[in-house]
C-alpha cells in the first residue's frame, strides 16, 4: 500500500507546482478550476454551451481546465483569424485524446508535418480536385435521385406516414462517400455494420472526458481496468475494413479510380501502413458522411419551422429548373436563394461546432495572452456564427442576409467556418457545399414539407458529441410537387 502512496503523491505533487507556474503566467481568464479536475465539473454535456456562457463573464478568449490540460478557447473572429491564420504554423497540431484517434497516422487526427501533408496531398489529388469533382458529378446526381424514389416509393405506399429524413440523407451521403472512397457503394449488411460500429465509438468508456482529460485519473485508473472492451472493439474494426475494402484488393484495378487504389499502391511500396489506410478511409467514411447528413438535416428543420423560405425557394426552383425535369448539380450557380439556405444553416448549425481540437507546437499570444506550448485551441465556431457583432438577429434563420454580400464559408471569411480555415481546412469544403446543396434542392423540388408536429415543438436540441446532430430525429410530412409520369420515368432510369 506504501508503495502505492508513493508514485500517487508524486504525481499529486507534481500537477501541483505545474498548476501554480501557469497560474502566475499571463494565461486568459477563466472559471476558478478545481485542484486535479480543473473545470471537468462544470461542463455540461454539450461543451459550446458551457463556453458560451463563460466567455460572456470573462472575455472572448478564455482558459478551461480539462483535468490537468489547459484549453484555451476563442469565440470571436478577430480571435479566430489569430489562431487559423496568424499563428496557424504553431497551432496546427492535433490534441489526441479519446483512443479512438490511435497514435495519428491517420489525416484527422495527425500533427501536421510531412506525413500530414503527404496525406492531405494525396486526398486533394484523388478525391477533392476540381476535375475529380466534375468527374463524378454524374454518380452523385444519381444517388441523389435514388433518395428521392425511395422517399416517393414510401409515400405511395402511406402518404400520411411522417418521413425521418435522417434515415434517406445517412444512406445518400454513405453511398456517395463510400463511392468515391473505396470505388463502390457498401452492401446492405457492410453498411449496417459499419453504422454500428461508429455509433459504438461514441459509448466506449474512453471515450470519457474525465478519463481523456485527466491524466493522473487515467495512469490510476489503468491500474485496476482493463482494454478488453476497447481490444474487441478495434478488432471488429479491422474485421469490418479487411471484408469491406481488403479482401477485395485485387478488384480495384478494375473499378474507377478511387483513393483506395492509390492507397494500396503506396501499402505495396511500403510507403504506407495497412493502419494509415485504415484510418484514412476511416476518415473519409466517417467525416464526410456524417457532416453532409448533419447539415441537410438541420437546413430541413429550420425550413419546416418557416414555411416562407420555403415558398421562395421553390418559387426559385421552379423559375429556374421547371416542373418538367428534376434538378441538376449544373443548376446550382442559377439558384442564389438556395445557396443562401445552405450558408445560412452551416453558420446557425455548423456540424462540428468546436472544429476539432488544435494543439500548439510553441508558446504563442493570442489576444494578448500566452497560449503555453502543449495547450488546446478550440475555436468555438457555433459562438462565432452567432455573435451579434457580426450578424443582425443572429439566432433567426434568415437565408436573405447572404443575399446582400457575397460570403466565403470555406475558410475565408471568420465570420462563419463550418470547414476550418488554415492548414487544416477541410479539403473537400467545395465537394461537402456541392452535395449538400444538390441534395437538398432535390428534396425541395421534388416534394413540399410540413411538420408532423406544430412547427414550435420541433426539437432543435443538439446530440453531444464531437458532431452536431439533432437530438430527435426530425420528421416531415411529404407531398409530391411534380408529375406522376417523371417520377415513374425517374423510377424506370434507376431500375
Amino acid at each position: 500500500m506504501v508503495l502505492l502512496l508513493i508514485p500517487l503523491a508524486t504525481i499529486i505533487i507534481t500537477v501541483f507546482m505545474l498548476y501554480q507556474r501557469r497560474w502566475r503566467s499571463n494565461i486568459p481568464p477563466g472559471p476558478p478550476p478545481r485542484f486535479l479536475i480543473g473545470n471537468l465539473n462544470q461542463l455540461k454535456p454539450l461543451w459550446t454551451h458551457s463556453f458560451s456562457e463563460w466567455s460572456k463573464t470573462y472575455g472572448p478568449i478564455i482558459s478551461v481546465w480539462l483535468g490537468t490540460q489547459l484549453a484555451v478557447v476563442v469565440s470571436t473572429s478577430d480571435l479566430a483569424r489569430q489562431v487559423l491564420r496568424d499563428k496557424d504554423y504553431q497551432l496546427s497540431n492535433r490534441h489526441r485524446t479519446a483512443r479512438m484517434t490511435q497514435n495519428g497516422s491517420d489525416l484527422i487526427w495527425s500533427d501536421y508535418g510531412p506525413h500530414y501533408v503527404k496525406l492531405r496531398k494525396l486526398c486533394t489529388l484523388e478525391l477533392f480536385s476540381t476535375k475529380s469533382i466534375e468527374c463524378f458529378t454524374f454518380m452523385r446526381e444519381m444517388e441523389v435521385r435514388s433518395m428521392v424514389m425511395s422517399i416517393f416509393k414510401d409515400l405511395v405506399i402511406d402518404d400520411q406516414k411522417p418521413v425521418m429524413l435522417r434515415n434517406y440523407l445517412g444512406s445518400v451521403a454513405l453511398n456517395i462517400v463510400s463511392k468515391l472512397v473505396i470505388g463502390k457503394k457498401l452492401e446492405p449488411k457492410e453498411g449496417k455494420e459499419f453504422k454500428s460500429i461508429v455509433e459504438k465509438e461514441t459509448r466506449l468508456p474512453g471515450a470519457m472526458k474525465l478519463l481523456d482529460h485527466a491524466l493522473w485519473l487515467k495512469r490510476v485508473s489503468s491500474w485496476f481496468t482493463s482494454d478488453k472492451v476497447f481490444l474487441k472493439h478495434m478488432a471488429r474494426r479491422r474485421h469490418w475494413f479487411r471484408q469491406a475494402v481488403m479482401d477485395q484488393e485485387e478488384e480495384y484495378g478494375e473499378r474507377e479510380k478511387c483513393l483506395v487504389h492509390s492507397l494500396l499502391v503506396l501499402k505495396q511500396r511500403n510507403e504506407l501502413s495497412e493502419e494509415t489506410v485504415m484510418g484514412l478511409v476511416w476518415n473519409m467514411l466517417t467525416a464526410g458522411a456524417d457532416t453532409t447528413a448533419i447539415t441537410i438535416e438541420w437546413a430541413m428543420a429550420e425550413i419546416l419551422r418557416n414555411p416562407a423560405v420555403q415558398g421562395k425557394v421553390q418559387h426559385e426552383l421552379d423559375s429556374v429548373v421547371g416542373t418538367k425535369r428534376l434538378m441538376y448539380e449544373s443548376d446550382i450557380p442559377k439558384l442564389p436563394y438556395l445557396q443562401c439556405i445552405v450558408k445560412e444553416s452551416l453558420r446557425l448549425h455548423p456540424p462540428t461546432p468546436l472544429m476539432l481540437p488544435h494543439k500548439a507546437s510553441e508558446s504563442v499570444h493570442i489576444g494578448g495572452y500566452k497560449v503555453p506550448k502543449g495547450t488546446t485551441v478550440y475555436v468555438n465556431v457555433q459562438a462565432i456564427g452567432r455573435d451579434p457583432t457580426n450578424w443582425r438577429n443572429p439566432n433567426e434563420f434568415r437565408p436573405e442576409r447572404f443575399l446582400l454580400e457575397e460570403t466565403d464559408v470555406k475558410g475565408q471569411d471568420f465570420r462563419v467556418l463550418p470547414f476550418g480555415s488554415g492548414r487544416r481546412v477541410c479539403p473537400a469544403a467545395q465537394l461537402s457545399m456541392n452535395l449538400i446543396t444538390l441534395a437538398l434542392g432535390n428534396l425541395l423540388h421534388c416534394f413540399s414539407w410540413t411538420s408532423s408536429t406544430p412547427r414550435e415543438d420541433i426539437d432543435m436540441l443538439e446530440k453531444p458529441g464531437l458532431v452536431c446532430y439533432m437530438k430527435t430525429p426530425l420528421q416531415g410530412l411529404a407531398s409530391s410537387r411534380l408529375s406522376q409520369e417523371l417520377y415513374l420515368e425517374l423510377y424506370a432510369k434507376i431500375d
